[in-house]
């Protein structure tokens, strides 16, 4: 089986791999300090199971496995026991191993895993678009005049008090609206909501770092709530 190790300590991350070193059938190919790390190695490979601490900074191992859409195993390793309940609400979590992890508990983790189908098969035919046809554009409402827009062209719509600022990539339009009305208009295909103030066009996207992400020369915050679907989002570019 190959493994990947998710744990912002290095220390835990030498246990683990010790522990693994006893199973002559547990490779571990990768191991990790953080949880975007992981999810852009995951988007080229494959494994079969996936040691993840819970508490890491900025992105928790609940929130990692949110934005997973076929994830492998997973074991959660952590010294908090207060998240079994919800850690055991996705399927994919075989094991809760308490900090410090002895090699007897660790070996009742591994033979859970064993005995689970430790893959899932993945589509990897042409995908189907379910959405309905698209539209190309829209118009909006400015000094009495109806200006048409491109939605592709659009990268950044950005909330400000009763008007919304849409930048696309040759002008800037403020429009007296809300943001909600805004996001209805646009296609879910290619726009996302990030935080309450900004909706971005995810095929914009220049770099991603934490809890921001650059969209030209803008940096727009990410809110901790919608940094799963966007980490899922990316997966697909």
């Amino acid at each position: 089986m190959d493994c990947i190790l998710i744990d912002d300590e290095k220390m835990a991350r030498v246990i683990i791999q010790t522990l693994c070193n006893n199973f002559d059938d547990l490779t571990v190919v990768e191991e990790f300090s953080s949880a975007i790390q992981a999810i852009k190695y995951l988007n080229e490979n494959e494994v079969d199971l996936i040691f993840l601490d819970i508490h890491m900074p900025d992105f928790s191992g609940l929130d990692f496995i949110k934005t997973l859409k076929n994830p492998p195993k997973i074991i959660l390793t952590t010294s908090d026991p207060q998240f079994a309940i919800e850690a055991f609400e996705y399927e994919c979590v075989v094991d809760y191993l308490l900090k410090p992890i002895q090699l007897p508990r660790f070996e009742k983790a591994i033979a859970k895993v064993k005995n689970t189908v430790l893959k899932k098969p993945k589509i990897k035919a042409n995908k189907i678009e379910k959405e309905a046809a698209i539209e190309n554009d829209f118009y909006v409402n400015i000094d009495r005049r109806l200006i048409k827009i491109d939605l592709a062209s659009i990268y950044l719509v950005e909330a400000k008090g009763d008007y919304i600022h849409i930048k696309t990539e040759d002008k800037n339009y403020v429009v007296h609206s809300t943001l909600k009305k805004i996001e209805d208009k646009l296609p879910t295909s290619l726009f996302l909501k990030v935080h309450r103030s900004f909706i971005i066009n995810v095929k914009k996207i220049i770099d991603i770092e934490d809890n921001s992400v650059l969209i030209k020369k803008d940096v727009v915050p990410v809110s901790r709530s919608n940094r799963p679907e966007l980490m899922k989002r990316l997966n697909l570019l």
